[in-house]
């Protein structure tokens, strides 16, 4: 096993005093207002560049005072990830162009870098003499090189340090491969049983709990143009808590599954599903509660960080095709038909299963074009997963390593 340098981040709780959060509020609006002139900039002309956005920044502090008390760092950070996104926007399919932020659903986020930022007897110290106390539940490995600021739904704010750390690659897999195909009933249904994550349904065992604090915000609704009471916003924080709690138990369930799948397996093919449609049917609630498009993430950053070949299959036809004989079905197979049979064949089993074996045998029948996602990350990208995508060989005479 080797030693690698590789860069995380590393997220600490905050505890920001009442000064310190009206500070923190306060320079969250001044570069809520720069992001939003950006997005007007790029609405009067084709595309803003960097320089132009920073010239603009100039201009803007040397006539406003309120702009000009802020930090300079932070505000040319909300910048540059204004640009970061929209250069995303143009390279990948379906991100759409950066929008304005709103005060009322934008949850704050500042960054700063080395310059605007250090750490002192424990504690955050930001510009405008603001020192934040660090709940420090581990050590960091190293001097961070820059930190996020952000706040959630709930009011906490936290702090998350981008650092290098000397890691410890995992021990080589045994040479098998897994296949998987994503579902409802069973969230992920691999070709083998013992990596299966089945639908544990979080969201539905808080459905009764978040009901009854819904119900309680509807109850103490004040009309339009009042201001909200102190009972609606403690139901409102009620709800709040409840569905983060479901949210948190997917990501922890998915975190353990995927750590379990990439340490033993080197080829991981994982069928391409898009869930987004499924928000429009019937099984919208169902769907969300399995947090598909989280455990696909997940799975596919823990493949890239320990080295494994990730090849993303496309769904079409990997139900209606015989993982035995390869031959393809001539009508689809419903929802409620749930083992599939080869009419060629007469291979028989579980329509996932048999999805899942289909993806394996694509990804193998590949193997040549999935070459080591390490050394295809520069020239071959899947929206910055690093991932490859069967079917679609990666050109390594551009940017490989």
């Amino acid at each position: 096993m080797g030693l690698v340098v590789e860069t995380v981040r590393f997220t600490y709780r905050l505890r920001p005093g009442r000064t310190a959060q009206s500070a923190l509020l306060a320079e969250w609006g001044r570069c809520r207002w720069l992001w939003n002139e950006a997005v007007h900039q790029q609405k009067t002309r084709r595309k803003p560049t960097m320089c132009k956005l920073s010239k603009m920044l100039t201009e803007a502090r040397g006539r406003n005072a309120w702009l000009r008390s802020g930090s300079q760092v932070a505000q040319q950070q909300t910048l540059r990830t204004y640009m970061a996104a929209l250069d995303s926007s143009f390279k990948v399919k379906g991100r759409g162009r950066p929008k304005v932020k709103k005060l009322k659903t934008a949850l704050p986020s500042l960054e700063y870098t080395t310059r605007g930022f250090r750490i002192k007897d424990g504690r955050l110290c930001l510009p405008g003499k603001v020192a934040i106390p660090v709940v420090w539940s581990r050590a960091l490995p190293s001097d961070p090189t820059s930190v996020r600021i952000y706040c959630d739904n709930l009011g906490y704010w936290y702090a998350s340090f981008v650092v290098r750390r000397d890691a410890v690659m995992p021990a080589e897999a045994d040479g098998s491969a897994i296949g998987v195909d994503w579902g409802v009933k069973t969230t992920a249904t691999t070709t083998d049983t013992a990596f299966d994550l089945p639908h544990l349904g979080h969201r539905k065992r808080c459905a009764a709990e978040r009901a009854k604090a819904q119900r309680r915000m509807a109850r103490r609704r004040r009309p339009k143009g009042t201001a909200p009471s102190k009972g609606y916003l403690h139901a409102k924080r009620q709800a709040a808590r409840i569905e983060k709690k479901a949210a948190r138990q997917n990501t922890h369930d998915a975190r353990q599954w995927a750590a379990h799948v990439v340490e033993a397996h080197h080829l991981i093919a994982v069928e391409d599903f898009k869930p987004k449609f499924l928000a429009k049917s019937r099984m919208a609630g169902k769907a969300a509660d399995a947090a598909i498009g989280a455990c696909k993430r997940e799975l596919i950053y823990r493949g890239t960080r320990a080295g494994r070949k990730v090849v993303l299959v496309p769904p079409a036809y990997t139900t209606m095709t015989c993982s035995e004989c390869g031959a393809r079905a001539n009508r689809r197979l419903g929802l409620g038909i749930r083992t599939f049979d080869c009419a060629a064949c007469g291979y028989t089993a579980d329509r996932d299963v048999n999805a899942a074996r289909t993806i394996l045998a694509t990804a193998e029948r590949d193997r040549a074009s999935a070459d080591d996602i390490r050394h295809s990350i520069a020239s071959f990208r899947d929206g910055g997963s690093g991932a490859v995508r069967a079917g679609n060989p990666p050109d390594l005479s551009v940017g490989s390593r």
